[in-house]
């Protein structure tokens, strides 16, 4: 079974977000895997051991995803890609169409990737990617089980669960859940090393800047604003509920 998971690397989670003139300051910042496709890593893993077959890591990105990748080599992956995007504007049309080209040249069987990721939270690359290659999607699974070329899974559906039979090659998303995502160890870590990493540039997949180019274009980022002390509201209960819906009115602006 060939198998290929998409990677991401964000911010790790526990980084303060600072703005500097509309963008997001990345000084000092450290990096980590997308915590949910430490998931769709793990169930590859697992994947692998009860089928056989191969794991392939893919990223889009700047060369410091390249961390991101040996994670997953770290953890078991059997070899590694980086599409460098070094100085184009990108956002999930560009990764999904990137991924397309590669994966187009490639002999797949089941691909998988994090619900989402945790910097932008579009969760639109997967469902993007299956379109481009016209195979089916499901996102979100919690369970995955194959059989030959059938895979059933059981979806996260907003607090309910919904089983699929799906038709392989297929794309997944991981959420949540699915799996308890394994730590690299000090062999997985030295083995990493040795295993094979191909870096692609847009060029390689047959693609001008032009063709990948960004869809939409952010207009401006800022944080939320600070909240504000508590309130504690005066008189009895009518009182206190006229005062709520005064306030809810001419401060809130909520009705």
């Amino acid at each position: 079974m060939n198998i290929f998971v998409l990677l991401k690397q964000t911010f790790d989670t526990e980084e303060r977000i600072v703005i500097n003139n509309g963008e997001i300051s990345d000084d000092g910042v450290k990096y980590v895997m997308n915590p949910y496709d430490e998931y769709a890593v793990e169930e590859a893993l697992l994947q692998r051991d009860q089928h056989g077959g191969t794991i392939t890591v893919v990223g889009v990105g700047p060369d410091r995803t390249a961390e991101a990748l040996r994670t997953a080599l770290a953890m078991g992956a059997d070899e590694a890609v980086l599409i460098g995007n070094d100085g184009l504007t990108t956002d999930e049309y560009t990764v999904s169409r990137l991924l397309a080209a590669y994966l187009g040249q490639q002999s797949f069987d089941l691909i998988l990737g994090g619900n989402f990721s945790v910097d932008s939270g579009g969760g639109q690359v997967a469902v993007r990617l299956a379109q481009l290659l016209d195979i089916p999607h499901t996102s979100s699974i919690t369970k995955l089980a194959i059989n030959g070329q059938q895979a059933v899974v059981d979806r996260d559906a907003e607090g309910d669960t919904e089983t699929l039979e799906v038709s392989l090659p297929a794309v997944f998303t991981a959420q949540q859940g699915l799996n308890e995502p394994r730590y690299p160890s000090l062999p997985g870590i030295m083995k990493a090393k040795k295993k094979p990493f191909h870096r692609m540039s847009i060029g390689d997949l047959g693609l001008s800047d032009s063709d990948a180019a960004a869809k939409t274009k952010r207009i401006s980022l800022s944080l939320p604003p600070k909240r504000e002390a508590g309130r504690i509201l005066q008189g009895d209960h009518a009182q206190q509920a006229a005062e709520l819906v005064n306030l809810l009115r001419t401060e809130a602006k909520l009705i």
